[in-house]
């Protein structure tokens, strides 16, 4: 080939290459146009539904997406945003999986009123997802077809912690349960009332049809005047049920039926005569009033019940008056000096079996509630034996804040007896958020969980979503992740409640939960 014919055919690749460079450029702005919706980003998912950010404008931060904006040389969107809409997060580190594109078939509408097991979704998970920066100063809009759902949870200030871990359960029951068209608002409560008040107002101004959360009794109270003025039903997070009724439903572990349950199994095993050691608090008070209710329903008897100030860091007081120690060690003491006084062979024999003794003379229960847990439950349980409160004689029972992992490297009260939820349920959403997250779940977390299943679920009610009071406080209840629940209309939830025995790694059941509710009666 000539020279001249080679310079011909370069400068046509030349002029080749520039027009398609210049169309690929054409072509990702056009794509970016697409996807911009002036300060706000959206991206559609015929199939999960959608969680979306919605907070103040005095608290834009960067919000949840797929890749990051270099705004600096006009790089457009790549490819992967999808499964839902997001806005400004409060807590810019915070960062949720991205939902699929397609479900699979196995995933149908789900029955009413029960909630199905979701075995054959655990081995999928959403992947993680980058931040993006947004900002949103309008409430959002509504199409017809939306059905959204407020999650009112603390994502900042000193109870973050655990409003990001509610925020993720929620997440992934939006992964399970919803359609394309439900929505999920997460809003910021700041772990305050005021916080609380201001989320519920956003909430129902963004056009909520239901709002689950806030987390704290107080913040319950704040904001439930908001819900209620506007017609809007409140699944709280609270176990304080006097913060229920008209509207307001508390999901919390409720201590009332927890003692109930224990106490009314303990007195089918035979035992009659109770003490109670509690926190001087309103938990303490509260577990008290119903253990005295319980056993006089019963016929069974509280012969003796001592309060311990719950800042203090010792209990020894408390734990020495439950055990009457000082009289029942002046007795034998009294005792070992009448024997050292005889010298025949009865008298010495019995003496050396005082000398092995801290003290004389049978207490007066056969069980002991302990309404604590945590730390403050592990110092007052090691006291007992000290104080000659001996677990081999007297049954130690506990309340659902003893469902915590590691009960059992205490001792005293490995044997012990306490009513929670059947831990089956929960160890598949455990092993779900593990296998998300990378970390294990606070026990609190699948109230959110089954919060927002509940209400992905209603949103899919034929012939249209039914939020009412009839809808939410069904007979038969809903099968959650700690188990079956349903909501009275007082206000307060009804669980289905086993009986855990403490071993040493972990607690067994000893007798199950139900799986269905009796009727109730009016």
């Amino acid at each position: 080939m000539l020279r001249s014919e080679k310079d011909t055919v370069y400068k046509m690749i030349k002029l080749i290459m520039f027009h398609v460079f210049w169309l690929i450029v054409l072509l990702k702005l056009i794509g970016c146009q697409h996807l911009g919706h002036g300060d706000k980003l959206q991206a559609e998912n015929p199939v999960a539904g959608k969680i979306v950010f919605a907070v103040p404008p005095s608290q834009h931060l960067p919000a949840v997406g797929q890749k990051p904006v270099d705004n600096s040389d006009g790089a457009s969107l790549k490819k992967g945003l999808r499964a839902f809409e997001v806005y400004p997060n409060t807590a810019s580190e915070f960062k949720l999986p991205e939902l699929p594109r397609k479900r699979p078939d196995t995933l149908r509408p789900l029955p009413i009123p029960d909630l199905p097991s979701l075995k054959h979704l655990f081995s999928r998970q959403p992947e993680p997802i980058e931040e993006l920066s947004t900002g949103r100063d309008a409430p959002l809009t509504l199409n017809s077809n939306t059905v959204r759902a407020a999650l009112l949870v603390p994502l900042s200030g000193s109870k973050s912690d655990i409003g990001k871990e509610m925020m993720r359960s929620a997440q992934l029951a939006v992964f399970d349960f919803a359609d394309e068209k439900f929505e999920l608002l997460p809003i910021d409560t700041k772990g305050t009332s005021k916080g609380a008040k201001a989320a519920a107002s956003k909430a129902i101004a963004d056009g909520a049809r239901i709002i689950l959360g806030p987390l704290l009794a107080d913040s319950v109270r704040a904001s439930a005047p908001a819900a209620r003025g506007a017609d809007v039903p409140m699944l709280a997070f609270s176990s304080d049920r006097r913060v229920g009724g008209d509207g307001i439903y508390t999901l919390g572990f409720l201590p009332e039926e927890q003692v109930r349950k224990i106490v009314s199994f303990a007195v089918s095993r035979g035992i009659k005569n109770f003490a109670i050691l509690a926190p001087d608090n309103a938990y303490g008070a509260t577990v008290s009033e119903t253990l005295h209710s319980v056993t006089h329903r019963l016929g069974a008897k509280i012969v003796a019940t001592q309060f311990y100030d719950n800042s203090s860091k010792s209990h020894t007081d408390a734990v020495r008056e439950l055990a009457d120690y000082d009289r029942r060690r002046k007795t034998l003491l009294l005792q070992r000096k009448e024997l050292r006084k005889m010298e025949d062979e009865v008298s010495q024999k019995a003496l050396r079996r005082l000398e092995m003794l801290q003290t004389i003379g049978d207490l007066p229960f056969d069980a002991l509630i302990i309404a604590d847990g945590g730390k403050r439950l592990q110092s007052v349980a090691a006291l007992l034996p000290f104080y000659d409160i001996d677990p081999e004689k007297v049954r130690i029972l506990g309340t659902g804040q003893w469902d915590v992992p590691g009960l059992g490297a205490e001792p005293a009260l490995l044997g012990a007896w306490f009513a929670a939820p059947d831990p089956s349920a929960r160890k598949h959403f455990v092993e779900h958020y593990r296998k998300a997250y990378g970390t294990q779940p606070k026990r609190i977390a699948t109230l959110a969980y089954d919060a927002v299943a509940l209400a992905a679920v209603q949103a899919q009610a034929e012939p249209v979503p039914d939020f009412s009071e009839m809808a939410l406080t069904r007979e038969s209840g809903f099968n959650g992740r700690d188990g079956i629940f349903r909501l009275l209309p007082s206000g307060v939830v009804e669980r289905g409640l086993a009986v855990m025995q403490v071993l040493e790694r972990d607690a067994k059941v000893i007798k199950s939960a139900p799986k269905v509710f009796q009727a109730r009666i009016n």
